[in-house]
């Protein structure tokens, strides 16, 4: 029984002596291999399309993951991990969870205290149910109104998932209704992608700021007809086809480089980029222009 923990402790040894050369070529194996989404294989909610009397039995899976980097707080003198605690703002005191409630503040320091009975008694109970209210023109909803996407596969329904899809497809309609997960309800669309049908989960109408109401759009003024014609040029120049695989996320790349490099122990000198000139409008349209011409 004394040999496994020996053994085990050797082998941590082995991997924290590692040479930072090693280290840095395993997290770039890693970095690489990250940069290629795995399908997950687990589904995080399983239940039913509802339309009527049909229903279309389904599994959610995860689809869209933020890849962006991330960092944890660490204490300078020993690179410990920070952890985050309850304090009380009134006594400086640490706060244990038996003693945390949830308040709703009703005014300026005001507080209605509520128990967690009470808050799941009004929480809406999911009944694995997506119900489609009615089918809308997919490019009816405006973008501004999407959450989140997440793929939809079929649950023992092939052929009834098949139909569905090809009809979403073919008439390029969506399903609107609602779904509950993890306790929340959202509004919802269910259409087609890729040759799979996936659910968009949508934010209320009231989680969204109309941006005509912000004062500073009454004070535009109309711009001069010289500008105008240019800025049409500039925009009828740099059209084309959109690709979002054009798009990468530089500032990760440029971490994930800086990480190869002090893995490898090389010194890091930091260039401030040069102050870009201040021009005024109608120079800096012009010579966009005849940038886009040399091109």
């Amino acid at each position: 029984m004394e040999k496994k923990p020996k053994r085990a402790k050797k082998q941590q040894t082995v991997l924290q002596t590692k040479k930072p050369a090693e280290k840095a070529e395993e997290t770039e194996k890693e970095s690489s291999t990250a940069k290629k989404t795995a399908t997950p294989r687990r589904p995080i909610w399983s239940g039913s399309i509802t339309i009527g009397l049909i229903n279309v039995p389904v599994k959610l899976y995860a689809m869209i993951y933020d890849r962006g980097v991330t960092f944890h707080f660490l204490h300078k003198t020993d690179n410990a991990p920070l952890k985050y605690e309850k304090v009380c703002t009134k006594d400086g005191k640490l706060v244990p969870w038996t003693e945390v409630v949830k308040g709703y503040e009703f005014s300026k320091n005001q507080y209605v205290i509520f128990d967690k009975e009470e808050l799941d008694a009004v929480k809406p109970e999911s009944d694995r149910r997506i119900r489609i209210d009615k089918f809308v023109d997919f490019f009816s909803v405006d973008p501004v109104y999407f959450y989140s996407t997440y793929a939809l596969l079929p649950d023992k329904s092939a052929d009834a998932y098949a139909l569905l899809l090809q009809s979403l497809e073919k008439l390029g309609k969506a399903g609107a209704g609602r779904i509950t997960l993890r306790t929340k309800e959202y509004p919802a669309l269910v259409h087609a992608y890729k040759g799979a049908i996936v659910l968009t989960t949508l934010r209320y109408s009231y989680d969204v700021v109309d941006p005509s109401r912000f004062e500073e759009l009454s004070e535009l003024k109309e711009p001069q007809g010289s500008e105008v014609e240019l800025a049409r040029k500039i925009i009828t120049d740099l059209s084309g086809e959109f690709d979002i695989t054009q798009y990468k996320d530089n500032y990760r790349l440029k971490v994930e480089e800086l990480l190869k490099k002090k893995l490898k122990g090389e010194t890091i000198v930091v260039e401030k980029p040069p102050k870009e000139e201040v021009k005024g409008l109608m120079a800096a349209l012009q010579e966009t222009l005849k940038q886009l011409e040399k091109k």
